[in-house]
């Protein structure tokens, strides 16, 4: 399947990229893309939708984003990792429009020569994604007609 990403790539030290997509991720291709000679570790992170959120039952849900802003922020999080951490490449690209449950929300990737970076870098790119970049979701719940707006970290 081929996938539909907006992208916003930068050439500098070492690749990186954040992306938006609104069909399946296909990491198997980033991983591809990040992987380099002088890197002995890699960590990646897949964000499922779950069949629940704060204790009521989730049928599906909707991502929205505010893609131009969304894609800016991505990158300079990116950045900010691999001048933050010893990091040789890193990669994200976040789902928008509708999810089943156990559908892949988020893909991040990050190669490193060594574990304990790359876990770090993966974790604090996570992190901040989820509270910096425009992204929402619409939350649904069988019984109730209207689906509930929240912030990709609530």
């Amino acid at each position: 399947m081929m996938a539909t990403y907006w992208r916003l790539f930068h050439q500098s030290r070492g690749a990186r990229m954040f992306a938006l997509s609104d069909t399946e991720i296909d990491f198997s291709q980033e991983k591809q893309r990040l992987h380099r000679a002088d890197c002995g570790g890699f960590v990646s992170f897949e964000g499922w939708v779950r069949n629940h959120n704060n204790q009521e039952s989730v049928t599906h849900l909707i991502y929205h984003a505010y893609a131009e802003l969304a894609l800016n922020q991505g990158n300079a999080i990116i950045q900010q990792a691999l001048q933050q951490f010893d990091i040789r490449a890193a990669s994200c690209i976040h789902r928008t429009g509708p999810l089943q449950i156990g559908d892949m929300a988020i893909w991040i990737g990050v190669a490193a020569a060594h574990r304990k970076a790359a876990f770090e870098a993966c974790q604090f790119i996570l992190d901040t994604v989820k509270a910096d970049v425009p992204i929402w979701k619409e939350e649904f719940y069988p019984g109730q007609a209207q689906p509930r707006w929240l912030s990709n970290n609530g």
